[in-house]
């Protein structure tokens, strides 16, 4: 039997391993690009300004002896929203569901106070929970970081060096992983990577190309709504309301004579067309909703539910 045989093969044996890894970190250390790399195919938008990530997503990892559910979660900061407020205790959630914390770290910079502060958060709440930190991003080190001031944060822990966005060292933080996985059994399809569904990736892409091109101020402050979306065997259709929370911020995605929100859909055209693997026609329209991110209400229609309490 192939080992594409044995992953499709529901008759898993009696040492299969699976369980859930909470990916955490501060802002933009590369935890939605290192979970793309392990999964193999985007499921989470990346950017290279902080905060990118808001909702709990998941990745699901097969391989013949296990099955591992990463889930990638909003970087930890002190937030200043009901958004900032949001995001933490989605990440707090996930904590607490975790069987393993894999705890991402930028090994191109020594630890910072941040870091320091998501030590103490996970002695809080998950002191027994295994931990595994990767170094991320060794690609921008000169020589090998030293790992006693990365371990000196919580204890000794297993440290691997990595770089998601060349690929090094995933094998090795995969075997790490796996060995602290609990015996069980598949939870999910072997081909299914992911829970998220197609209208949540639409606005996820979406808001990926306005971050990356638009100004720093516009980032924190947009959100995406899928308010049509319609498939036909050759053409889906797609309607988006993208919302900001000034005048000032509507006229920088719109852009002079349109220029920017042209740009902005003809680059998130191009990867839903990938995603879906149709041709895709975008409208979008932009909306101003005063301080949307402290507006309760809007924050529930715009998907930012209060995430649901798992195991404690």
């Amino acid at each position: 039997m192939s080992e594409l045989d044995s992953i499709f093969n529901d008759d898993w044996g009696a040492d299969h391993r699976s369980g859930l890894v909470a990916v955490v970190g501060k802002p933009n250390v590369g935890k939605s690009t290192l979970i793309n790399a392990i999964i193999g195919q985007k499921i989470a938008i990346v950017s290279a300004k902080p905060q990118t990530t808001r909702q709990r997503q998941l990745g699901i990892y097969t391989s013949p002896e296990a099955q591992m559910l990463f889930i990638d979660t909003p970087g930890i900061h002190q937030p200043k929203t009901r958004l900032g407020h949001y995001m933490i205790g989605v990440a707090h959630d996930a904590l607490k569901d975790a069987d393993v914390i894999l705890w991402i770290l930028d090994a191109s910079e020594p630890p910072t106070e941040d870091d320091r502060n998501i030590a103490r958060l996970l002695a809080q709440i998950t002191p027994k929970t295994p931990r595994v930190l990767a170094l991320n991003k060794i690609d921008l080190v000169a020589s090998q970081p030293g790992l006693d001031a990365f371990l000196s944060l919580c204890g000794r822990q297993r440290a691997l060096l990595t770089s998601a966005k060349e690929g090094r060292g995933l094998s090795d933080l995969l075997n790490c992983l796996i060995s602290l996985m609990p015996l069980g059994p598949r939870y999910y399809p072997a081909d299914q990577l992911s829970e998220t569904n197609l209208r949540f990736m639409a606005a996820e892409i979406i808001r990926e190309q306005i971050i990356e091109l638009t100004s720093d101020e516009i980032p924190h402050s947009v959100a995406v709504l899928i308010n049509r979306f319609r498939e036909r065997p050759d053409i889906t259709h797609i309607e988006a309301f993208i919302y900001v929370e000034r005048g000032s911020q509507k006229g920088i995605i719109i852009g002079k004579r349109g220029s920017m929100i042209k740009q902005i859909g003809v680059a998130a055209r191009a990867q839903l067309q990938e995603l879906l693997d149709t041709q895709v026609h975008l409208e979008t329209r932009v909306k101003v909703q005063k301080n949307w991110r402290s507006n309760e209400e809007f924050m529930r229609r715009a998907g930012y539910r209060s995430p649901k309490r798992g195991r404690s």
